[in-house]
């Protein structure tokens, strides 16, 4: 791939060279193919070679009209995208030790989308909630799902055990709000904060049932192509002093999904083709068309809106809650003058709270918004975030039981704090998992050998031989594979929550393998041949079986789950895959062995002592199953925020400065299989395929 960028370069600057001795070409028109075009030919031609299989499964799967039948294909595309190597899913978040002033459930646990990280309808304690309680809890939410009685139970029961329920939280949060435009961002981090200042059309409630938020009702037309809302009329728009600045309308909709789509924030493939399928959304996107009454969202009046999709899509209605679906106020917008979102002054609310103070690493403030359509449903009235990088345990563990805080995630440190405090036993239990996937992505294709915001920092030890014999490697599967599969995740994932709890979030594959299940018998080719699968069968089992058929020694699926164990490492079958590698690099005129090894850069936090003791784990397992044909390097940077603008907060695939790295993971926006796969698409498509040094 570098000799292709090499020759394109070459054409370039003979192309260059003849405008300016003699030629006729004018010298001030573009000469040849600039860099970002070079570029982008070059990740195409990446992505080909590595992840073709898995794209011409996945757009089979996405012409499916059938719904278990597109499960099913999605299954045998992710299963390709496995065994292409490109990743090692690590972990979800939770299933770790903690302690918690949070009633169990009392935001929705819906897995995906940004409901769950809406504020209103949690229920806390002054006093830290007993394990007990939390399990008996858990509990009557399983058995009362549905019926719409939980949060009311919550309520007596707490009181009867006597805790005292307040209208205020304190919670901790480690990164900083980047984009205060929810329609202008990716990152997790900004839109945890901000949707909870403004509502969506419908909303998750603690029992997993979509409620009506700004809308009142809606409309599918027989041929699933026509969604009809009616807007909830006399909310209104406030600014960061609770000013009223507008009364919400149908075209704040319309304004809002227009803004979005040209804002460059990263997740507008959400409403394209393959996803929301939103008609002509993928034209206006591009700037292939630029009137937007082309597109397929429009205000009929006042108080109805209408989608129009190209195609059904049966997860539609699960989207809404995200934040390319919020609305915007359109002269609110533009009187601001271009500095909309820049600061949580200039962004109006029309959610329950509206943020009233924030100072950078240190804290935010949430007020309820007093204009707010649904105030006196609120539990909370207001909620603040505090900063920390978390490295000081005691005072943490300190802070919740001093008031301070209302939850409080265990490592392997606070739980030495608690036993020591004896608090342990009564107060300690463990979190359920969630539907992200964290990974360690590898670099098909690294530009960037120092950091791309400061190129004294995270600069790589390797020589230029170094450096293009592991290009070189990276393109080869099994090469990949040998080193997914070489690396002891349990031994990395202890390093964080303690041996006791390695495995319990420790997944296998990129969609969790019970995310959807087969509704009816489904009958589906694996490798050529007819295999039914049965009503009720889960997705990963679809993804084993084709797993299975094409001899990749990956176990994603237990019988029951895609997590809690570890089915990727295996010295054995990463030896085997490596023997492959050295041979097919052998013909390429490389040659590996303990003597001439392949490096690799893994990125390190020199200021966390977990981050050091997991790549430590990394290097060990890679070096050793390799017998020392692979060496890694931890390439160590200072701060928090060095290692995450390398690992995490680039923007092109160009800037991630790393062989292999574990900063980056995917969350579901919507209830179907796609909300996976769909990161993995080319041409600045997919999110995550920056992580993979391509697009």
């Amino acid at each position: 791939m570098k000799k292709l960028l090499a020759m394109l370069l070459a054409i370039a600057m003979v192309l260059s060279l003849t405008a300016c001795f003699g030629g006729t070409e004018d010298p001030t028109e573009p000469t040849g193919p600039s860099a970002e075009e070079l570029y982008l030919e070059e990740s195409r031609a990446v992505y080909n070679k590595v992840l073709g299989e898995f794209y011409s499964y996945y757009q089979e799967a996405l012409k499916e009209t059938d719904v278990p039948t597109r499960y099913a294909k999605m299954a045998v595309a992710e299963a390709k995208m496995l065994a292409a190597g490109i990743f090692l899913p690590t972990t979800s978040q939770g299933g770790n030790y903690a302690m918690t002033k949070i009633a169990p459930y009392t935001n929705t646990p819906i897995l995906f989308g940004n409901d769950t990280y809406r504020f209103h309808d949690r229920i806390v304690t002054k006093e830290a909630i007993k394990a007990e309680d939390v399990a008996h809890l858990k509990a009557k939410w399983a058995e009362v799902l549905g019926t719409g009685t939980y949060e009311q139970y919550v309520k007596d029961y707490l009181t009867q055990k006597g805790y005292t329920i307040e209208d205020t939280a304190t919670f901790y949060f480690d990164a900083d709000v980047t984009y205060w435009d929810v329609l202008a961002t990716s990152y997790a981090a900004d839109s945890e904060i901000l949707v909870n200042t403004y509502d969506g059309l419908m909303e998750y409630d603690m029992e997993n049932t979509a409620q009506f938020a700004l809308a009142t009702e809606y409309t599918i037309s027989e041929d699933g192509l026509k969604y009809t809302f009616k807007i909830r009329e006399g909310v209104k728009w406030v600014d960061s002093q609770k000013r009223e600045v507008a009364t919400l309308t149908a075209n704040d909709f319309v304004f809002g999904m227009k803004h979005m789509m040209r804002a460059g924030g990263g997740l507008e493939y959400l409403v394209c083709a393959g996803c929301a399928n939103i008609v002509n959304a993928d034209a206006y996107v591009n700037e292939e068309i630029n009137d937007f009454s082309q597109v397929g969202v429009k205000a009929l009046d006042d108080y109805t809106l209408e989608y129009t999709l190209s195609e059904p899509t049966p997860y539609f209605l699960t989207m809404l809650g995200y934040g390319v679906f919020a609305p915007l106020n359109q002269s609110f917008y533009e009187s601001m003058g271009g500095n909309y979102g820049t600061s949580f002054d200039t962004i109006a609310y029309c959610g329950p709270y509206v943020i009233t103070s924030y100072t950078s690493n240190n804290s935010i403030t949430l007020e309820s918004n007093p204009t707010y359509w649904n105030k006196d449903g609120n539990n909370l009235k207001s909620f603040n975030y505090m900063y920390t990088d978390g490295t000081d345990h005691q005072k943490m563990y300190d802070d919740f039981f001093n008031g301070v805080v209302d939850t409080l995630g265990m490592t392997t440190q606070r739980v030495e704090i608690a036993k020591a405090k004896g608090t342990f036993d009564t107060y300690a239990y463990v979190s359920d998992t969630d539907a992200t996937t964290y990974c360690g992505f590898l670099n098909l294709n690294r530009n960037a050998y120092a950091s791309a915001t400061d190129a004294a920092k995270g600069v790589s030890p390797k020589t230029d031989a170094q450096k293009a014999n592991a290009e070189a490697a990276m393109l080869n599967q099994h090469f990949r594979l040998a080193v997914v599969m070489s690396i002891d995740r349990a031994t990395y994932n202890a390093q964080s929550v303690g041996e006791e709890l390695k495995l319990n979030s420790l997944v296998n594959s990129y969609t969790p393998g019970t995310y959807v299940k087969l509704d009816k018998d489904v009958t589906i080719k694996i490798n050529g041949e007819d295999k039914t699968f049965k009503a009720g069968t889960q997705y990963g089992e679809i993804v084993q079986a084709q797993l299975d058929a094409d001899g990749v020694a990956l176990k994603v699926w237990n019988g029951s789950s895609s997590s809690g164990f570890d089915g990727w490492y295996n010295v054995e079958a990463a030896q085997a895959e490596l023997a492959k590698a050295i041979e097919d690099l052998k013909a390429e005129g490389i040659e590996i062995s303990a003597e001439n090894p392949i490096y690799l850069d893994f990125c390190v936090r020199a200021d966390s002592e977990v981050s050091k003791a997991q790549k430590q784990v990394m290097k060990q397992s890679i070096e050793a199953a390799s017998n020392g044909c692979i060496k890694v390097n931890l390439v160590e940077y200072a701060t928090r925020d060095d290692y995450l603008a390398d690992t995490y907060r680039f923007n092109v695939g160009s800037d991630a400065n790393y062989d292999l790295s574990d900063g980056s993971g995917w969350g579901p926006d919507y209830g179907d299989p796609s909300t996976y796969l769909g990161t993995m698409l080319p041409d600045y498509a997919g999110y995550m395929t920056k992580s993979l040094g391509i697009f």
